[in-house]
């Protein structure tokens, strides 16, 4: 076994040799002290294994002698590595490789949060970059127990911080402070009102006393529900008035827009550079950079991943478009789109909770500008409370 392990592990020829001075060839390997294994002869033929060290050695004796020499390698470990003995770059391959195993195995490359629901994952990760917990921190440097205690007194919202590292990952866990309920003041005595003069669509009743009913028409601030009762020996009661009342309703928004507007448009011209992000730290992979005096630009980050977990590593792409500063004349198209693009902000934001039964639309404009009209028909909830004062 140890005599197999060997040939594995060194260089080792196996030779034989014939001729006339055969014997003269065997003791000249001994007298020069050749370490010979196996030997044997068999029908005035010598074989044997040498070391490779000794093969020049031998093959000077077999000259001296004239004997025939023939020989074969085994196949060895060193065999194959020497195979590659001057193909330095697989050796840098194989250091880099050695070296960065044991520079990310002391260094942070994931941070996971775990436990936020309210808290957003960004905040978090912005308190912990102040204490230095970050992608490419050294993990021999984190006192972990110190930065829990730190990041439940930088952020109210936690209650509990836990920090444990598992090989090159962070796992931060915490539990979140419980809300407190928000305060109804429903014992606050109140009345129901309109909010605005509309027609009764509908009356839904949960405490208090209906004053109109669905099809009445009420102007604005008049009472919908009252929180005032009267009992039946006469005695006044309040309470906090309480239901759902909606309406058919009319509103009115202007939007308008200048021909002439100071606006950065692009120019054309567009330009892209590239940086090789190495954990927070961006290298320029470009020389010099645009000389745009005003530009937009566009970041797009691609991480280098390996057995699909994505490397604190890749490389950032921004597409940096010039823009100029012009004044120029919009024609009626672009305008009409332009007060489009606001009506439909202007709905999505403030009418989103209303039915919108219909729309009329008025253009007007003159030299400087152009203004959309837009009259709409609603239906939705025309309830405010009002407070009732006791004198």
């Amino acid at each position: 076994m140890r005599e197999r392990g060997g040939t594995m592990l060194r260089r080792r020829i196996r030779i034989n040799a014939e001729g006339k001075e055969l014997y003269r060839f065997i003791n000249g390997l001994h007298g020069e002290g050749v370490a010979c294994f196996g030997q044997y002869c068999r029908s005035d033929v010598f074989y044997g294994e040498i070391y490779r060290r000794d093969l020049k050695k031998v093959r000077r004796l077999a000259e001296e002698c004239g004997v025939q020499l023939k020989e074969a390698e085994y196949r060895s470990l060193m065999k194959f590595l020497s195979g590659y003995r001057h193909r330095y770059g697989i050796a840098l391959g194989v250091a880099a490789a050695f070296l960065g195993c044991i520079y990310f195995s002391q260094t942070v490359v994931t941070i996971e949060i775990q436990g936020n629901e309210r808290i957003s994952s960004d905040s978090v990760m912005s308190a912990l970059s102040e204490l230095d917990i970050r992608r490419g921190s050294r993990i021999g440097d984190l006192d972990l127990h110190y930065c829990e205690n730190e990041l439940e007194i930088m952020m109210d919202d936690i209650a509990w911080a836990g920090i444990r590292r598992t090989g090159n990952r962070i796992v931060v866990q915490i539990k979140e402070t419980v809300e407190k309920p928000e305060m109804v003041h429903e014992r606050i005595p109140c009345n129901i009102v309109a909010a605005k003069a509309a027609q009764i669509t509908s009356v839904t009743v949960h405490k208090g006393m209906a004053m109109h009913k669905a099809g009445d028409f009420v102007p604005e601030g008049a009472l919908l529900i009252s929180g005032i009762k009267q009992t039946d020996t006469g005695r006044m009661t309040l309470h906090h008035a309480a239901g759902e009342v909606t309406g058919i309703y009319e509103e009115t928004a202007v939007f308008t827009e200048k021909y002439r507007p100071l606006r950065y448009v692009p120019t054309g011209r567009v330009g892209k550079e590239r940086r090789l992000r190495l954990f927070s730290v961006d290298i320029p992979l470009f020389f010099g950079g645009n000389d745009y005096e005003n530009c937009e630009r566009d970041s797009r980050l691609k991480s280098f991943r390996i057995m699909g977990k994505e490397l604190p590593v890749g490389i950032v792409t921004d597409t940096i478009t010039e823009t100029a500063l012009t004044d120029d004349t919009l024609t009626d198209e672009e305008m009409d789109k332009m007060l489009m693009e606001k009506m439909y902000l202007y709905e999505k934001n403030f009418l989103s909770d209303c039915k919108i039964i219909k729309r009329d639309v008025k253009r007007e404009k003159n030299e400087d500008s152009m203004t959309f009209i837009a009259s709409y028909k609603l239906e939705g909830s025309i309830c405010r409370q009002k407070e009732i004062f006791i004198k």
